[in-house]
């Protein structure tokens, strides 16, 4: 029997390592069973050598929970140790300059657990007591039994274990016998140990018989040893990858196409993404990848380590050059993860512009559902956003798709306004600006269907990025106005007419929560509608985008809705209205204006008076006077838009043209619905 301590100069070591890995305490069994699967492939490696001449074809490690003796066990017959090696790699752990880094990195025991290989302590974790019961592969090797406690004190005797291999025995703390459950254990060997290259037996099969499950002479075999990314991609057909698939989300919905990582320069990389059907949820879809090491499971929470989009994609990545670490931002600031992210985007942009290339057509059948992945990476990655630029697609609303080249081209002939700006005219709900959309294709315009979560910061950054484009939601202006050209329809109204078609229209309006209406009178020719609604392109997108940041943007979220009616002078109904209300206020509404004629004359004469003047030095007689001048103008304008509303009030077609323009645009409901309907049918009798 031999006693010791073990080579550390610090007593701190197993409080640091209990302390700091506190949160990941379960990375304890991936870190053990890793080493045993290790110390398997090992001695493969020294059989192949010929330095090994025993049967190594039935290498394996095997997993128990004994809750009684309160322990786990993980077993392995690969390459075992002698004395001296457990001497050297679980004694010594006095690496050059020990006691100094773990002073410098004791708020980061993650840390040590990357740069040194320490896996092996982490059962220190979850275990009061730890034993290893090894032998050595080599021809007369004695085994032996090495016991700690959590100190640096051991003990290191004989043993008459009979087979090469290594058991690990946790002896489980009071407050860490949730791991005693056997449940527990499955989990999380499913978790780490899912792929690992050497079988892993966590006790036997069951069968169901005589009512219950028992237990069959079987292994239970909890991993693929030969995982689908392991495997040159001409090995495997379209079915083998949809298998996998299934391996890694059962209840997931198939996914659209998969790329195979398979790089040995600058650094090994394997692995493979899926592209999955993404709807309008980016948040669902997150955290999908997981990161392997050699096949050791690393984390599936991915955000920091691969660029921000490409955390949408499931998948596999697995590189000898991803550190083994519990520690996210370790891995996050890990210079051969920045360079392996940089390559991925890269794979993943050529190979969406291959498939775009070489099979458009299926391309544009499931580009609804990789639109709003590839938008997230033009927003997020500037270097996707360059590659993007090839592959990237306008859909517009009959279902045509075309490049930015290819739509830019369509348009910029007929699209083009006075000043020389391209216009790109969307609709985001096809049905709500059904109307709108078809005046503007009987001007020969184009219009885009932009319907998806993303599509409003993506305007943006193209209006941001491209010279003399910007991008108009159809129904935003009248037609004329969206793409104003040098021959605009002229108003031709007097100033007291365009005024009373205003105040008319303005009388009848409806009053809906958190809405606002202005009134403005346009020539947009005889065949146009009657009344258009639109609404402002600038102060709409704010709102939209305040759904999607918050922040400082959810100012304009709380902002109420505004909206424009727009009369069309040219239409005959409306000029009938306007002729209607001239012909019935003629008499009360011209003395009205002669008095307002004259008290704007008398207005302008004193401002005129007071030019140059300090306030002081203007009598007090001329400041009654415009202040008296000014009530008398309030009073007349008062009594002018009474006459008219009243005659407003009569005219049922009024409200009629209204509603008519409210319900095109899917803003008639309720009780306002029900009057349309009602005076629709009184207008008919």
């Amino acid at each position: 029997m031999a006693n010791g301590k073990i080579g550390v100069s610090t007593k701190d070591l197993f409080p640091i390592i209990k302390k700091f890995l506190y949160s990941d305490h379960d990375i304890f069994l991936r870190e053990i069973v890793s080493n045993a699967v290790d110390a398997s492939q090992k001695l493969k490696v020294i059989a192949q050598r010929g330095e090994y001449n025993g049967d190594v074809s039935d290498l394996k490690v095997r997993v128990k929970v004994d809750k009684d003796a309160k322990t786990i066990t993980v077993s392995d017959n690969g390459i075992g140790m002698t004395r001296e090696e457990v001497e050297k790699y679980i004694n010594q752990i006095a690496f050059s300059g020990a006691e100094e880094f773990l002073e410098k990195h004791k708020d980061d025991a993650a840390t040590i657990i990357g740069h040194f290989g320490m896996g092996f302590y982490s059962a220190f974790m979850v275990s009061d007591k730890v034993e290893i019961l090894t032998k050595s592969y080599k021809e007369g090797a004695q085994a032996v039994r090495w016991q700690c406690t959590g100190d640096p004190e051991y003990t290191l005797d004989d043993d008459n274990r009979d087979e090469r291999g290594t058991d690990i025995i946790m002896h489980i703390s009071e407050e860490e016998k949730e791991f005693l459950d056997e449940k527990k254990i499955e989990d999380l060997l499913n978790k780490y140990c899912k792929f690992l290259p050497i079988p892993i037996v966590y006790g036997k099969k069951k069968e169901w018989k005589d009512g219950k499950y028992v237990d069959t002479d079987a292994d239970n075999v909890i991993n693929d040893t030969e995982p689908a990314w392991t495997k040159k991609p001409a090995s495997l057909k379209d079915e083998d990858y949809e298998k996998f698939y299934r391996q890694l989300y059962p209840m997931a919905e198939e996914p659209l196409f998969h790329i195979h990582l398979n790089v040995d320069y600058p650094f090994t990389l394997t692995g493979i993404l899926y592209f999955p059907k993404i709807k309008n949820n980016v948040e669902l879809s997150r955290n999908k990848i997981q990161l392997y090491c050699n096949q050791v499971f690393v984390t599936d929470s991915v955000e920091g380590i691969v660029p921000d989009f490409l955390t949408l994609l499931h998948g596999v990545i697995d590189s000898p050059d991803i550190p083994l670490n519990v520690s996210r931002s370790y891995l996050q600031s890990d210079s051969n993860v920045k360079k392996i992210a940089s390559h991925i985007t890269k794979k993943v942009a050529d190979q969406l512009e291959d498939i775009f290339k070489n099979d458009r057509a299926t391309f544009e059948q499931k580009w609804d559902d990789l639109k709003i992945f590839i938008q997230y990476g033009l927003l997020t990655d500037e270097k996707f956003a360059e590659r993007a630029q090839k592959f990237m697609l306008f859909k517009n609303i009959d279902g045509k798709y075309y490049t930015l080249d290819e739509y830019k081209e369509l348009i910029k002939a007929n699209q083009t306004d006075k000043d020389g700006t391209l216009v790109y005219l969307y609709a985001n709900n096809k049905d709500a600006q059904y109307s709108a959309s078809e005046t503007a294709k009987q001007k020969g315009y184009d219009v885009l269907l932009m319907d998806g979560q993303l599509d409003t910061p993506v305007m943006n950054q193209f209006e941001q990025k491209w010279e003399k484009s910007r991008f108009s939601r159809v129904d935003a202006d009248v037609i004329d106005k969206l793409i104003p050209k040098e021959n605009a329809n002229e108003l031709q109204l007097t100033t007291h007419q365009k005024s009373e078609l205003e105040e008319t229209f303005r009388a009848e309006l409806p009053t809906i929560e958190k809405t606002n209406f202005n009134v403005s009178v346009e020539a947009l020719g005889a065949s146009a509608m009657p009344v258009l609604i639109t609404q402002n392109e600038w102060m709409r997108r704010m709102k939209e985008m305040s759904q999607i940041q918050g922040g400082m943007m959810s100012f304009y979220g709380e902002m109420p809705d505004t909206f424009n009616i727009v009369v069309n002078a040219d239409h005959p109904l409306v000029a009938n209205i306007l002729a209607n209300e001239e012909s019935a206020n003629k008499e009360q509404l011209a003395p009205i204006y002669s008095d307002i004629e004259a008290s704007e004359a008398r207005k302008n004469e004193l401002n005129k008076a007071k030019e140059g003047k300090k306030d002081e030095e203007i009598p007090q007689a001329d400041k009654d006077a415009l202040a008296d001048v000014e009530k008398k103008l309030n009073e007349l304008s008062t009594k002018r838009v009474s006459i008219i509303s009243q005659f407003a009030h009569t005219q049922k077609q009024i409200s009629q043209l209204i509603d008519l323009a409210l319900l095109q645009n899917g803003m008639l409901s309720g009780e306002k619905l029900a009057q349309f309907v009602k005076r629709s049918i009184d207008l008919m009798k």
